[in-house]
C-alpha cells in the first residue's frame, strides 16, 4: 500500500466536533488531515435545495449550544472573516396545543416568567427561580461538568472548590437533583399542565424521557437556556458554518478529503508503547507523526477500527445503547401558515403536543416497538430567522419526531400497517408523515393547499446518511446516567475513558463521548487544548 501525504494530526470524520478540532490545532501550527467517508463534509450539519428556491436543513438546525460555547469564542474571528453568519429573532421557542392554543416565549428571562405567570399563575414565578439556581449557584457547578475534561485537573479543582462550598452533603443534594426525573420534578414544581408540557418535550433533545433518570436536569437546563440565549441558525443554511470552518483549516495548511473512507487505525509498539502512526482508506496508507482523533461511535472505533483492542474495551463497545429513532419532515410552502395562535409564526421552534403525559406515553409506545399515536412535534420555522432560506413570501417547516422506535412492532393508533420484518420502508415512512401532516392541519388549518413540496427521513434514512446516527438515534447513543458526563461513552478501562482510548495518542471525540450530543463542538475542542494547548505550540 502507497503512503500517502503525511500529517501531524488525522481526524476521523468531518461533523462539528471534527471540524472544530481541525480548525484549532491548524491555527496553533499543527498540520491536520480530516478524511471524511461521504462525498461532502459536515456530519449531521447538510443544507439541501430539496426544493427550487428553498434551502432546508435536512439534518441539524440550530446553533445555541456552539454560540455559547468556547470552541466559538476561540474561532469567531476566523470564522466570520470566513463568510460565517449567525441569524436570530425576538423569539425562542413555544408551544402549540392540539386544539391550536398556545404560547409563544420572546429571548427574555423575565418576560419569559410574565408570560408563564399570565398563562398559569405562578408558574412564572417557579420558571424565575429555576433559572436563577441554574445561572447563579448551580453554574459553576453544572457548566464546569459539562464543559471541562471530566479526567482533568481543572475537574478536580472545580469539585474540590463546590466541595468546600457546599459540603458533603451540599454535592450529594446536587447529585441527588441531577438524577431526578422530569416528570417527578413537573409535578412538585409546577402547577399547570400546559407549562409541563410547554418544557416536556425539550427532554427529548437528548434522547431521554421525562420518566428517566437525570431528565429534569436535561429539560431544565435545555429549556432556560433557550429561553436565555435563543435559537440563531447560520444565514443561508447550516452547511455555512462548515464552509467557514473547512476555509479556516485550510488557509492554516491543513487538508481535507471526502471520499474517503477509514477501515483500520495503523499502530506500531507493544503494551504501553503501542501508538497509532496512522490509518488506512480505500486502500491506501495515511501516516500521523502526533496523534489519530477519532469521531466516531464506539462500536466502530472498537470493532472496526481498532479490533485489536483489549477485550473488556471491545465488550464495553458493543454494550454500548443507542436510543429511539428520529425522523425529519421537511416542508416547502409558498405562504406562511395560519397559526391559529398568530404569533407562534415568529417562533423559530414550537413543540406540538397535548400534555407532558402525552410525551411519557409517546416515549413508552416508541421504546416498546409502536408508531407513536399522537408524536411529539418539534415545528421548526428557519424563515421566520432567515427569510434568505425560501424565496420570496415563501416557508418551510422543519419538523422532527424523536419517539419513533429503530424496528417497528405495530401502530399504537392502529391505522397503519407495518412490515412484517419491523424494518422502515419508504411507504411506511410517508404514511408517518401523513400522521405528522394531519396533526400540524390541526394548528394550522390550510396547510395543505400552501404545500409545494414534501421530504421525509426515516430512522433508516437517517442512519444511511450519517454512520454515527446508528439505528436513526439523532444523538449517537442515549444520555442516560450510565453513559453520560464522566461514564460517556463507558466507565474507564485498560485506558479507555472520556476521550482517551487504550492508545496514547488516540483520541475519541463526538456526540458519543463527553460532553454529548449536540452542536457545541465540545468535545473536539478539549481535545484540541489536550494536543496544542496554545496558539503557535507544536508539541503534544
Amino acid at each position: 500500500m502507497a503512503t500517502r501525504s503525511a500529517a501531524q494530526i488525522i481526524i476521523v470524520g468531518s461533523g462539528m466536533n471534527s471540524l472544530v478540532c481541525a480548525a484549532l490545532l491548524a491555527q496553533r501550527g499543527k498540520s491536520v488531515l480530516v478524511l471524511e467517508r461521504n462525498d461532502r463534509l459536515g456530519g449531521c450539519i447538510r443544507t439541501e435545495e430539496l426544493f427550487p428556491g428553498y434551502r432546508h436543513d435536512v439534518l441539524s438546525c440550530w446553533y445555541p449550544l456552539f454560540v455559547g460555547s468556547p470552541a466559538y469564542a476561540a474561532l469567531k474571528p476566523a470564522l466570520h472573516a470566513a463568510g460565517l453568519e449567525f441569524m436570530q429573532g425576538d423569539y425562542t421557542t413555544g408551544l402549540v396545543l392540539p386544539d391550536g392554543s398556545g404560547l409563544a416565549l420572546k429571548q427574555d428571562i423575565e418576560d419569559t416568567a410574565r408570560r408563564l405567570d399570565a398563562w398559569a399563575p405562578g408558574d412564572g414565578t417557579a420558571f424565575a427561580h429555576m433559572a436563577q439556581r441554574l445561572f447563579g449557584e448551580d453554574a459553576a457547578l453544572t457548566f464546569g461538568l459539562l464543559g471541562q475534561n471530566p479526567y482533568g485537573a481543572g475537574m478536580v479543582k472545580l469539585l474540590f472548590k463546590e466541595w468546600r462550598k457546599r459540603g458533603a452533603d451540599g454535592l450529594a443534594a446536587f447529585a441527588a437533583d441531577s438524577m431526578e426525573p422530569f416528570r417527578r420534578w413537573a409535578e412538585r414544581a409546577l402547577q399547570s399542565d400546559a407549562v409541563r408540557a410547554l418544557i416536556a418535550p425539550w427532554v427529548l433533545h437528548t434522547g431521554l424521557g421525562p420518566d428517566d433518570a437525570a431528565s429534569a436536569l436535561i429539560g431544565k437546563l435545555t429549556f432556560a437556556a433557550v429561553v436565555a440565549g435563543g435559537m440563531p441558525v447560520v444565514k443561508g443554511g447550516g452547511s455555512g458554518i462548515v464552509a467557514a470552518l473547512a476555509k479556516v483549516i485550510e488557509q492554516h495548511g491543513g487538508q481535507l478529503l471526502t471520499g474517503t473512507t477509514v477501515e483500520r487505525i495503523l499502530t506500531r509498539g507493544d503494551g504501553r508503547k503501542r501508538r497509532a502512526v496512522g490509518v488506512v482508506a480505500n486502500g491506501r496508507e495515511y501516516a500521523a507523526s502526533d496523534a489519530v482523533v477519532c469521531n466516531v461511535t464506539p462500536g466502530q472505533l472498537y470493532e472496526q477500527l481498532l479490533p485489536d483492542a483489549p477485550a473488556p474495551v471491545r465488550q464495553r463497545a458493543a454494550a454500548y445503547r443507542y436510543g429511539r429513532g428520529g425522523m425529519q419532515i421537511h416542508f416547502a410552502l409558498n405562504a406562511p401558515p395560519d397559526w391559529l395562535t398568530p404569533e407562534l409564526r415568529h417562533v423559530p421552534l414550537v413543540h406540538l403536543t397535548e400534555s407532558m403525559e402525552q410525551v411519557c406515553l409517546s416515549v413508552t409506545e416508541a421504546n416498546n416497538g409502536l408508531l407513536p399515536a399522537r408524536p411529539t412535534l418539534a415545528i421548526g420555522q428557519p424563515v421566520a430567522v432567515d427569510p434568505s432560506r425560501a424565496p420570496d413570501g415563501g416557508w418551510i417547516l422543519w419538523v422532527q419526531m424523536q419517539e419513533l422506535p429503530v424496528r417497528v412492532k405495530g401502530d399504537a393508533a392502529g391505522q397503519i400497517t407495518v412490515p412484517a420484518d419491523g424494518r422502515w420502508t419508504d411507504a411506511l415512512r410517508e404514511a408517518v408523515a401523513d400522521r405528522v401532516q394531519a396533526r400540524l392541519e390541526g394548528v394550522m388549518p390550510g396547510l395543505a393547499g400552501r404545500i409545494v413540496g414534501r421530504r421525509s427521513y426515516s430512522p433508516a434514512d437517517l442512519e444511511g446518511m450519517n454512520v454515527n446516527l446508528v439505528g436513526g438515534d439523532p444523538y449517537s447513543g442515549v444520555c442516560s446516567p450510565d453513559q453520560f458526563f464522566w461514564l460517556r461513552p463507558f466507565a474507564g478501562n485498560h485506558g479507555a475513558r472520556g476521550h482517551r482510548t487504550p492508545l496514547r495518542n488516540l483520541f475519541h471525540i463526538g456526540a458519543s463521548t463527553h460532553p454529548g450530543p449536540g452542536l457545541g463542538g465540545g468535545s473536539g475542542y478539549l481535545v484540541a487544548q489536550h494536543l496544542a494547548p496554545r496558539a503557535g505550540r507544536s508539541g503534544t
